[in-house]
């Protein structure tokens, strides 16, 4: 099926006193349509989340792209290099648990604004430290379905300190895919295998892909970038969104 047309503008998204920039891509036909958040990896809403914002209003959703470093530094985007990996670690770990939340309550709550949104349809994709928020998120209510891309950390820490975020695992009532590199140093294969477990001792419905590949595989701009891996997982984040938006 050939991609639909879309129209994609910059907005700004109300919390309190805090405007978040983002990135919003719809289909042109009025829909409704389900609703996905995209969550950035550390270098800010770039051309690379951009462009799978795109491709996901392209397959008939909506698809917005919150700034999570609003906060710290307003219109960051950066690209690859080791100084701008540094740059975007710091202001990772001035981000919290809390304000991310509120964030993606905030997110949600505009998206319910907007006719073009189906009622209740909401699911959530992120990379890289996107990925751990994407997990963080799918603990709110209104998340239907999580797809998690490489997202470190999620059984060692949270963002802003506490507890590690998969020990929230439980609060996920959605659908939630992970996708992983066996060959990711920030992402160990125990803490894979740890995360696949206490999935499963939740009760939380989930399928945990790992690829032969490293951190990054799915994103086309970065070095470690494998195709073979990419196109599987973004196939099966497709039937991840159709299985869960089917009846609804």
């Amino acid at each position: 099926m050939a991609d639909i047309e879309i129209h994609t503008q910059a907005l700004k998204i109300p919390n309190g006193s805090l405007q978040i920039d983002a990135y919003l891509a719809v289909p042109s036909e009025p829909g409704p349509y389900p609703a996905v958040i995209v969550w950035q990896e550390i270098f800010g809403v770039n051309a690379h989340i951009r462009n799978v914002t795109e491709r996901i209003a392209q397959l008939g959703y909506v698809a917005i792209a919150p700034a999570i470093y609003q906060r710290q530094a307003p219109g960051f985007e950066v690209g690859y290099s080791p100084e701008e990996v540094e740059l975007g670690r710091q202001y990772k770990i001035q981000t919290t648990a809390t304000e991310l939340l509120s964030d993606a309550q905030a997110t949600i709550d505009m998206l319910h604004t907007l006719e073009q949104v189906q009622n209740d349809c909401i699911a959530s994709i992120g990379f890289c430290f996107g990925g751990h928020v994407a997990y963080l998120v799918a603990t709110l209510p209104a998340i239907a379905a999580t797809a998690v891309f490489y997202g470190a950390g999620i059984a060692t820490l949270t963002p802003g300190g506490g507890p590690p975020t998969l020990t929230r695992t439980p609060e996920i009532k959605g659908t939630l895919y992970g996708f992983f590199g066996n060959q990711d140093v920030l992402i160990p294969n125990p803490e894979v295998d740890q995360i696949r477990q206490v999935l499963q001792e939740a009760g939380v419905e989930h399928r945990i892909t790992q690829y032969p590949a490293r951190h990054g595989f799915f994103c086309d701009q970065r070095d470690s970038y494998q195709p073979t891996a990419a196109a599987d997982a973004w196939q099966q984040f497709q039937e991840l969104l159709a299985g869960t938006f089917a009846n609804r």
